[in-house]
């Protein structure tokens, strides 16, 4: 009999010291706690080696000690833990509703795609090549205008007068960029004129006064779908996160 409840303990006690880490003053670590924290370090990347599963084991010790020695001085019980506690339950909670959503819900590259072709197929982008002479007066404006319509070079009146340090040395040149890389006088008065041509009468902005010219249009490239789809993807859990919420909250009741 005595041997018989040897074994049995023996086998109690085998059994126990599978499902901990380590017992500290009595109370054991299970190994689930271990296991989840492995995962933690292998979803950031890391490779689990002997030495990092030796440091997880040695900071889970060490967390029962202190926790042990909290709860003796009767820390649990203050206000302050019940609320932090209660904040922490609930982000767990947040969490595993956003995972199970997810997880019945999958944004795969299959979903992605279509949210990029659709995104493209609304989108008519264009760009504008352009250049300006900025000046301060109106009157020079004007004469800046009826210089080019006498055949005068846009380049060199642009080079000499405009006041614009970026763009005056380069004959006025602007480069390609889409109408909202300006001022609204300006983009609305250049998406306005035809190819090649000048504006008719001067275009005040907050800058001075513009003469501009639009060299040529053309529809904007749109990024390939393999350098976007990540921005897409996490837009498009976003957007579902905000549709849950939405959604239940219009179901609540709050008063």
């Amino acid at each position: 009999m005595k041997h018989t409840l040897a074994v049995i303990g023996l086998t109690l006690a085998t059994a126990a010291s599978a499902q901990n880490i380590a017992v500290v003053n009595g109370k054991g670590i299970p190994t689930s706690r271990m296991a989840a924290l492995e995962a933690q370090v292998a979803a950031s990347g890391q490779p689990v080696t002997d030495e990092i599963k030796a440091r997880i084991k040695d900071e889970l010790v060490n967390r029962e000690i202190f926790m042990q020695e909290a709860l003796a001085r009767g820390l649990n019980k203050s206000n302050d833990y019940k609320d932090q506690m209660e904040l922490a339950r609930s982000t767990i909670l947040i969490r595993a509703l956003i995972a199970d959503e997810q997880a019945k819900n999958p944004v795969t590259e299959a979903v992605v795609k279509a949210e990029y072709d659709r995104v493209t197929a609304q989108m008519n982008a264009k760009e504008y090549n352009a250049a300006h002479i900025l000046v301060k007066d109106e009157k020079q404006a004007i004469d800046l205008i009826k210089q080019l319509k006498a055949g005068a070079d846009f380049a060199k009146l642009a080079q000499k007068h405009s006041q614009d340090p970026g763009s005056g040395a380069a004959g006025g040149d602007l480069d390609w960029a889409g109408a909202d890389a300006y001022v609204p006088e300006f983009s609305n008065a250049m998406v306005a004129l035809q190819k090649g041509a000048i504006t008719e009468t001067p275009v005040k902005s907050q800058f001075g006064w513009h003469v501009i010219r639009l060299n040529d249009v053309r529809q904007a490239a749109l990024p390939p779908f393999d350098q976007v789809k990540g921005a897409i993807e996490k837009n498009l859990r976003e957007r579902q996160f905000s549709d849950l919420q939405d959604k239940l909250r219009a179901a609540a009741r709050i008063q």
